[in-house]
């Protein structure tokens, strides 16, 4: 016989240290991503048109008095709420990209595919021209996306009261359709000197208007979602099958479902409600941390926390800082985001691996 009893300790043995290996290596690398999040936070705080010194930064978080007093109100006011919120919103898109692409088994999916950006967008345009308030922007933003999410259901329900997948891809592309088709009315009957150009900005994203409160109405938001979906990273391992492995598995693919898409929507329509619509992280940060860590979700959801929220503070940072009028996200994160995703499509035909 090739394989006898004193052969399976050696095999054991071989097993446990790859399989160490593997494990030393993921957390190595997920540990390499918290470094580099702490040094885009450093990055986010420091760099901008008023640079300020890491050791003023060191005395104001430590209480003590700094040397240049604007430091502190600088970071407070301003760069403070400013980092936070990108890193939530790099985390949360990231996130809802994984998730999406579990859900549906395609890598090429982001959280746009059920036009929930769209419709919180329209959301969004539409507060800009009955009141221009921000709290009425950002709850109608919510508001929409949640309206976006159930017509898109609806409309995906078959007659046998199933729900295709590929049918729900449709009736989001359709919701998204029309909502886009609203949002560009709403452009045209605006006012061209002061409404036009708030909503066409507005709809390119920036957090160039964020302040403390804003951290009170989308932190719990999308930390909610983020925790939903990071509570759900096996089953996303799961629903990745097909319906009857995953049911064989003791999943409840309906249900699981519904609660990824309500965790994304959640996620989506918060983040366009307070800095509007920012492309191509749903979509390239996943397949990045996915080339790193492999297809397991339960390492690549926190992954994709830390690489999503470092990401959006960088290019947030860049958008502030490289001229003296400030780059909308999306201009930034479709300019970067695209080439790296056009590469890694490249590389790997459209196909996860195995």
């Amino acid at each position: 016989m090739l394989l006898t009893t004193n052969t399976w300790p050696g095999i054991v043995v071989c097993y446990k240290m790859l399989t160490k290996t593997e494990q030393t290596k993921k957390r190595l690398i997920q540990g390499l991503l918290v470094v580099f999040l702490a040094a885009s936070l450093l990055g986010g705080l420091c760099v901008g048109r008023y640079r300020i010194h890491v050791a003023d930064l060191v005395r104001v978080f430590t209480g003590q008095e700094a040397e240049d007093e604007l430091a502190r109100r600088v970071i407070f006011s301003m760069r403070l709420p400013r980092v936070l919120l990108a890193f939530a919103v790099g985390a949360g898109l990231s996130v809802s990209g994984l998730s999406l692409q579990a859900m549906f088994g395609n890598p090429l999916v982001s959280s746009h595919i059920l036009g929930i950006s769209a419709c919180s967008g329209l959301g969004a345009a539409l507060g800009i021209l009955l009141s221009g308030r921000i709290l009425i922007i950002q709850g109608l933003a919510l508001i929409f996306g949640l309206m976006g999410m159930g017509a898109a259901l609806l409309l995906s329900r078959q007659k046998g009261g199933g729900r295709g997948m590929l049918t729900l891809v449709l009736s989001g592309i359709i919701v998204a359709a029309v909502s886009e088709a609203l949002t560009s009315l709403i452009k045209y009957v605006a006012d061209p000197e002061e409404k036009l150009p708030a909503i066409t900005y507005w709809l390119m994203g920036s957090l160039s208007s964020v302040a403390v409160k804003d951290l009170y109405t989308g932190l719990p938001v999308i930390g909610i979602g983020i925790l939903v979906l990071w509570a759900l990273s096996w089953q996303l391992n799961v629903i990745s099958l097909k319906d009857e492995e995953a049911v064989s598995l003791g999943l409840n693919v309906k249900y699981t479902r519904l609660i990824i898409i309500a965790a994304t929507t959640l996620i989506c329509a918060a983040v366009v409600s307070v800095c509007g619509i920012v492309s191509f992280v749903g979509l390239a940060v996943p397949h990045f941390v996915r080339m790193l860590l492999g297809n397991d979700n339960r390492d690549l959801v926190p992954a994709g926390v830390t690489l999503g929220g470092a990401f959006l503070i960088i290019i947030d940072t860049a958008a502030r800082s490289v001229s003296a009028a400030e780059i909308p996200l999306s201009i930034l994160t479709a300019v970067i985001g695209a080439p790296v995703f056009g590469i890694l499509l490249r590389e790997t035909g459209g196909r996860w691996n195995d």
